[in-house]
């Protein structure tokens, strides 16, 4: 095993039930709380409302042409129209240790960058919505969610683990993927420079 193989394996979640290198994820099993209520809480923990996705065809190597519903409630997004603001895509739950560490620094990025970055996290695989709007308040996570509960993403995407980062450039081309937790904000903020070329 390589040691940037053997990195990924101790710095990423695989997922309840993971078994080594061939990572299982927790299935969507029915929400523990309603709708409504996952709703206030959304509100009350000041997440904003998920984005309208651009109408036009998708650019090559585009996110994929999947809809996901948006955590707590609102419009449903499809991926491959995110265009128009370089974008970051979050790959998080509220089972996994890396994100909890994670989550603030991509929330202080979303503060400090405005307009010139987008920052959508997915909350994968995750069966426990109430916990993962929980968590983003505690994190100080504003910006917008989406929810995969089912894991639609995982063979489109390659998510072999959490969190997983997406770097999509203002045409809508992906252009990164980062596999591995950022562990500081000075990390994050090179990545994004690095693969997007915003600066704060």
């Amino acid at each position: 095993m390589t040691l940037a193989a053997l990195a990924l394996l101790l710095t990423a979640c695989g997922g309840p039930g993971s078994d080594g290198d061939q990572p299982t994820f927790g299935g969507g099993a029915a929400p523990s709380t309603g709708a409504g209520e996952l709703g206030a809480a959304k509100k009350q923990a000041g997440i904003e409302d998920c984005p309208t996705a651009d109408g036009t065809a998708p650019a090559d190597d585009a996110l994929p042409d999947l809809t996901l519903d948006c955590l707590g409630g609102g419009s449903p997004v499809r991926l491959s129209g995110l265009a128009g603001t370089p974008t970051i895509i979050n790959f998080w739950a509220s089972w996994c240790a890396p994100c909890r560490e994670e989550l603030p620094l991509l929330a202080k990025a979303h503060r400090t960058y405005g307009d010139h970055l987008r920052i959508i996290g997915v909350d994968f695989a995750d069966s426990a919505p109430d916990a993962a709007i929980e968590l983003a308040r505690r994190s100080g996570v504003t910006y917008p969610l989406l929810s995969d509960p089912d894991s639609t993403t995982k063979a489109p995407l390659k998510v072999i683990g959490l969190p997983q980062t997406v770097f999509v450039d203002a045409q809508g081309t992906m252009v990164a993927t980062e596999r591995v937790a950022f562990r500081s904000y000075a990390d994050l903020t090179a990545a994004i420079e690095k693969h997007l070329g915003v600066s704060p």
